[in-house]
């Protein structure tokens, strides 16, 4: 494993999902889930490593690789979530209330909930490694829409929120985030744990 070039684009693929998502917090309505879809578009066409687009492809023995691209990816999104505090649109607003929605559902059914879009980017990935990008641009609205978690995209909105919530509820924050990374990696691996192997 090339430690340092994994790391180096998983930031990168962390970066991209900011960018993304500042679009998102400034409007919050469908076209904000259309424009988050840049995210994922770049993070294919660059070959940049995603937790999410990376969790359903694992080979046995590289979990530390795994955990790599996902410590890269927050890292992308907390250089992000600073710049998003600079802006005048009130983005820390937009994201305690994502942040605020999400506790109220709850750790249990955020995790459920959070395997369908682990499923989601496994499909729209395979798809676009083979040449077609329509799975991307219309699966990024549909989990944003139908309101499944997705880690990366979650990072930046939590690490937008005020730091007087994050103070606030601390441990409810971390016990939710990490049921759907546990989620999302279960939803990218569903072809697997059902048929036994990846979709050709």
């Amino acid at each position: 494993m090339d430690t340092v070039n994994t790391l180096k684009s998983s930031v990168i693929a962390g970066i991209c999902i900011g960018v993304a998502g500042i679009g998102f917090l400034a409007t919050r309505d469908i076209i904000g889930s259309v424009l988050f879809a840049f995210a994922l578009l770049t993070v294919v066409a660059y070959k940049l490593y995603l937790y999410t687009g990376t969790a359903g492809f694992i080979k046995k023995g590289e979990l530390p690789f795994l955990l790599l691209v996902f410590a890269g990816n927050v890292t992308g999104c907390l250089l992000m979530a600073l710049l998003a505090r600079l802006s005048p649109m009130p983005l820390q607003e937009s994201a305690q209330s994502i942040l605020e929605g999400r506790l109220v559902t709850g750790p249990l059914s955020g995790g459920i909930l959070s395997i369908a879009c682990g499923f989601i980017m496994t499909t729209a990935v395979t798809f676009a490694r083979k040449g077609n990008n329509l799975p991307l641009l219309f699966g990024v609205p549909l989990f944003i829409t139908c309101g499944y978690p997705h880690c990366m995209a979650d990072a930046f909105f939590y690490l937008c929120a005020p730091l007087s919530y994050w103070s606030a509820n601390l441990g409810s924050i971390l016990s939710f985030y990490g049921c759907i990374v546990i989620g999302n990696f279960i939803g990218c691996n569903l072809y697997r744990l059902i048929m036994g192997k990846n979709p050709d």
